[in-house]
């Protein structure tokens, strides 16, 4: 069984979502500050449903959460990278966790080939990159090598179900 967010146990088994789920879907990764009422319109239910419904994909785990889209650049974080990790056999759960306490990382995970683990931070300029990479990643007991990938560009894009 899969696990919640940190602290929530175990969520109960995926059900299935019929359409009506996926446009709702749909519309809060466009919007998440959508009105429940905009919410049923959209997807022509009543807006109990539409409540209701958006509370079940809460409570089953499909809705992690709801946030804002952030401009790293902008934000004061320019530089972003991918960083790939190779670990020591059967220590991603400890690994995982303290890259969860890394300053501008932004999405972990454990991969297939020739490396084991991908990393997305953002940090202010390369002096901050190269601090974290050098000094914080590198000082991982359980991480065996890294490699930098600098990113030039990026766009996050609109979900496409």
């Amino acid at each position: 069984m899969a696990e919640g967010q940190e602290g929530t146990g175990p969520l109960p088994p995926a059900r299935p979502l019929d359409a009506i789920d996926q446009d709702i879907l749909r519309m809060l990764q466009a919007d998440g500050r959508a009105s429940i009422r905009s919410v049923a319109e959209r997807v022509h239910v009543s807006r109990a449903n539409a409540y209701a419904r958006i509370n079940r994909l809460v409570e089953d785990g499909v809705i992690r959460g709801f946030g804002a889209r952030v401009d790293h650049e902008r934000a004061g974080h320019g530089t972003s990278a991918y960083i790939t990790l190779k670990i020591v056999q059967n220590t991603w759960r400890t690994v995982r966790e303290q890259l969860r306490q890394l300053p501008g990382a932004s999405h972990i995970a454990l991969v297939g080939g020739d490396f084991d683990v991908l990393l997305l931070v953002h940090t202010p300029d390369n002096r901050a990159l190269r601090e974290l990479v050098l000094t914080r990643l590198q000082a991982i007991p359980e991480v065996l090598s890294t490699r930098t990938l600098l990113v030039f560009e990026e766009e996050d894009l609109e979900p496409q179900w």
